[in-house]
């Protein structure tokens, strides 16, 4: 990697002098995308680089120069590549064709597309102006990366062939690792001698370096620039194939030889949450090519180097996946009540604001942050422990077997496929002596790829910004299933260090080509990334699986896309695809940030129910609840009461807008959807509107006596300041607050079926009916995200949750009761 550098700053220094070539004079040159060598003649023309376009043309002359340099390392391949074929015909053949193709398999087509792409990008750089356009240039090579593709799952079998054929053949052993690379025009090394094992590399670095650059490019290329929505395209592109092939590993920075002489490699690393002896423990999980190994970390005083604890290991050979028989016993996993898991999120976002205002303030406290990191670290550690949920079983064929769980199923089953892909080989059982395993686990400092557990806390600034807000999905289609099946998909992101499934599509059965057309609102807790995973419906009961008593549906295919700001956060929809396993999943997306979506919107026609205050409403109505509330509250009591997450699981955005339009023009068919439409949407429907009244149903004008009767301590005291704050409130803000109150109770009593507990339909319901509306919050100066998102949200969550765990409230008894106090609040 040094040399390669070395010749990119000797080619630079010779491009940026020439000015025939590059028309740049004597400007900073880009080593590799965001490393700049300056010498003092460079310095000197600093102060005139300050267009963002200046540094567009160096990041693209430094890509330009590694660019030459990529195309004559992939030179340097194909050259022995033609007499090898020549020979392999011959009555002395080196190689068979069959090898040969197998080592250099797409390596001609590579060269080609950087070569078409190389020779069109120079000529734009030699006579460079502010008007040059290249992201024509970088989304085509960016939609060529299907070949990449074959060459990744090809990769680890043609290093295996090259080096079985290198044991084999003395000729060819030779021709391997001695293959002369040019360097760039005018360098004064000639040649440099490489390895094939190190050129059969190049290919996957260059992916990686590809997308970096595409980053920089976006930095300094403005908004209205033609090349602008190019490079997104090329960058979101790219970004999903690095995601696709993100578990091919740099074979020579993960493999250690075993005492016989054989390569153990590291296929895949991570954090697991083990069940052992009834609690839950943070393992650090190593998958080799032969073994499966389960480690901690070891304590060990500041300064000193980490080490691991080899907790057990499975040889590959051994390991299964069998179901449990009725006999075993499944241990019970304690899984900790929602509201639980949602208050410490609440606490590590107010953390999350309390770091901003520290860093923001004049005199900046690095102690305060360091402590406030250290808080939230243990925050979210304890987050990262107790949230998973999904059992991922390990056996041993010798009778040991192994509990993790998991927080999604996208993780379980690339832990599983990982695994079995390896099993498929022809596997040796192994047996470690003692200090065999002790070498193999003090190699894991070395090997692993996934250095810290996925906190926050434990990255830079630059890498927490994530997404705070609802993003909307519209899942439309997926095609390329070989037989007729019962299809669904499922949505994941993730948030605070794990994932978390959000929405699922309805069943659309017996097909091949499912058309879901449905759309979701997900709430993005400074999310990064979505997940699809497409099942296909299994009916048959008798395919329990007893680790956790559930159908066990198929995984047909998964992938996932970062979501990239500067991609998602625009008005219009961003259509999407992606592949999994010859599946092409079609979606659109589009991104409302929190500040945004907290808004309440007064309706500008008063004609509807949503966005009208329901004084309005009721008087229209001549009713006392809103017909809306009463309707959608008698329907999931009717068919939703049992459903599993009723009010947290996300409806299809589609439907709940249609019945919105519904509602809004009152429609006579308004019952008759109502029964025919998935009871997960007419929940939604509820909350939307009460979430899209012009102010909270509790009002405006009592919301900070809310929370200062909330913060109060004597529980008499707390008691009387709240039922106060109920009679205050207008008849028909209160008489609909009883009403809905007395359903969730309702709903709570079913807590054992539908797992909503009080807590959780607290957290659930709390700020859509306590929230301030925009000209309320404007007053309390709330400027980020992460405030509008931690601001009172725990207060709001303790409101609710003090009149659903009180003594049924009757109206009139309300009104009669004496006030003990003014009633001017």
């Amino acid at each position: 990697m040094e040399e390669e550098e070395e010749e990119v700053l000797c080619y630079l220094d010779k491009v940026l002098e020439n000015e025939d070539v590059f028309e740049c004079g004597d400007m900073e040159s880009p080593l590799t995308p965001g490393c700049m060598l300056m010498t003092p003649v460079h310095r000197q023309f600093r102060g005139d680089i300050e267009k963002g376009l200046e540094m567009k043309k160096l990041v693209l002359s430094g890509f330009l120069a590694s660019e030459e340099i990529y195309i004559n390392q992939l030179e340097a391949l194909l050259l022995p590549m033609r007499p090898l074929k020549a020979t392999a015909t011959t009555s002395q053949p080196v190689l068979t064709i069959q090898q040969v193709e197998t080592i250099f398999y797409k390596i001609q087509d590579i060269f080609a597309i950087h070569k078409e792409f190389y020779d069109a990008l120079l000529p734009h750089i030699q006579q460079w102006d502010e008007k040059v356009a290249v992201g024509h240039l970088f989304k085509k090579l960016a939609s060529q990366l299907g070949v990449y593709k074959a060459f990744v799952d090809n990769y680890k079998t043609a290093v295996e062939t090259a080096e079985k054929c290198s044991q084999a053949n003395t000729q060819f052993q030779k021709i391997s690792e001695n293959l002369k690379v040019k360097g760039p025009k005018d360098s004064k090394d000639c040649t440099t001698n490489v390895t094939m094992e190190a050129l059969l590399y190049k290919p996957i670095d260059r992916v990686t370096r590809s997308t970096l650059v595409l980053h920089d490019l976006l930095k300094h290329t403005p908004k209205d620039h033609p090349d602008f929505p190019l490079l997104q395209d090329a960058l979101r592109i790219s970004q999903n194939f690095l995601s696709s092939i993100n578990e091919e590993i740099d074979p020579r920075r993960t493999a250690i030889t075993t005492p016989k002489g054989e390569a153990r490699q590291l296929v895949k690393d991570g954090f697991l949450v083990e069940m052992s002896e009834g609690s839950r423990k943070l393992r650090h999980v190593f998958l080799f090519t032969d073994l499966l190994l389960c480690a901690k970390m070891k304590k060990t005083s500041a300064g000193r180097q980490q080490q691991y604890e080899c907790k057990w290991y499975i040889p590959l050979a051994d390991l299964t996946f069998q179901l449990l028989d009725d006999s075993d016993v499944c241990p019970h996993i304690q899984v900790l009540p929602e509201h639980e898991i949602e208050e410490i999120k609440i606490k590590i976002s107010v953390i999350k604001s309390d770091i901003q205002k520290e860093k923001k303030a004049l005199k900046g406290q690095s102690r305060n942050v360091e402590r406030l990191r250290k808080k939230m670290n243990e925050q979210e550690s304890w987050l990262l422990l107790h949230s998973p949920t999904i059992p991922f079983r390990i056996h041993n064929k010798h009778g040991k077997s192994y509990l993790f769980l998991l927080s999604s199923d996208y993780e379980r089953s690339e832990w599983r496929e990982s695994i079995q892909k390896l099993q498929k080989k022809d596997l040796q059982p192994c047996q470690l002596s003692s200090v065999e395993l002790q070498v193999l686990t003090s190699s894991c400092c070395k090997l692993r790829t996934v250095h810290n557990i996925p906190v926050t806390s434990n990255k830079d600034d630059e890498e927490t910004s994530g997404l705070y807000g609802f993003l909307h999905v519209i899942v439309h289609s997926a095609k390329g299933f070989k037989e007729s099946a019962n299809l669904y998909c499922t949505l994941e992101v993730d948030s605070y260090g794990y994932f978390v499934s959000k929405a699922k599509t309805r069943v659309f059965r017996d097909t091949t080509e499912p058309q879901w057309n449905e759309e979701f609102e997900i709430e993005l807790e400074g999310s990064q990334c979505l997940r699809i995973l497409c099942y296909e419906k299994c009916y048959d009961k008798t395919k329990l699986n007893k680790d956790d008593n559930e159908i066990v549906d198929i995984i047909m295919g998964k992938g996932q896309v970062q979501l990239d700001p500067q991609t998602v956060q625009s008005k219009n929809w961003h259509v999407d695809v992606i592949e999994m396993n010859g599946i092409k999943v079609e979606f659109s997306m589009k991104f409302t940030s929190r500040d945004l979506s907290l808004k309440r919107t007064p309706s500008k026609k008063q004609s509807g129910v949503f966005g009208v205050k329901i004084s309005i409403v009721t008087k229209r109505e001549r009713s006392k609840v809103p017909y809306i509330v009463r309707q959608c509250i008698e329907e999931v009591e009717k068919r939703g009461i049992d459903e599993v997450g009723i009010y947290r699981i996300s409806g299809v955005a589609t439907d709940i807008q249609a019945l919105k339009a519904a509602f809004d023009t009152n429609s006579k068919d308004i019952l008759v959807m109502l029964s025919d439409m998935d009871i997960n949407a007419i929940a939604g429907t509820l909350k939307l509107y009460f979430r899209e009244l012009p102010e909270p149903l509790l009002t405006d004008r009592l919301y900070p006596a809310f929370m200062e009767g909330i913060a109060l301590s004597d529980p008499a005291a707390k008691e009387n300041c709240m039922m106060h704050l109920l009679r205050s409130l207008p008849d028909p803000n209160l008489i609909t607050f009883l009403s809905l109150l007395e359903h969730l109770k309702r709903v709570a009593d079913k807590e054992p079926i539908n797992k909503m507990s009080l807590h959780n339909l607290g957290t659930v319901f709390g700020p859509t009916l306590l929230r301030p509306s925009e000209s309320e919050v404007t007053k309390g100066h709330i400027t980020l995200a992460s405030d509008i998102w931690s601001h009172d949200v725990m207060a709001q969550v303790q409101v609710l949750l003090y009149y659903l765990q009180h003594p049924p409230i009757s109206f009139a008894e309300l009104k009669r009761n004496t006030l003990y106090f003014s009633t001017d609040v």
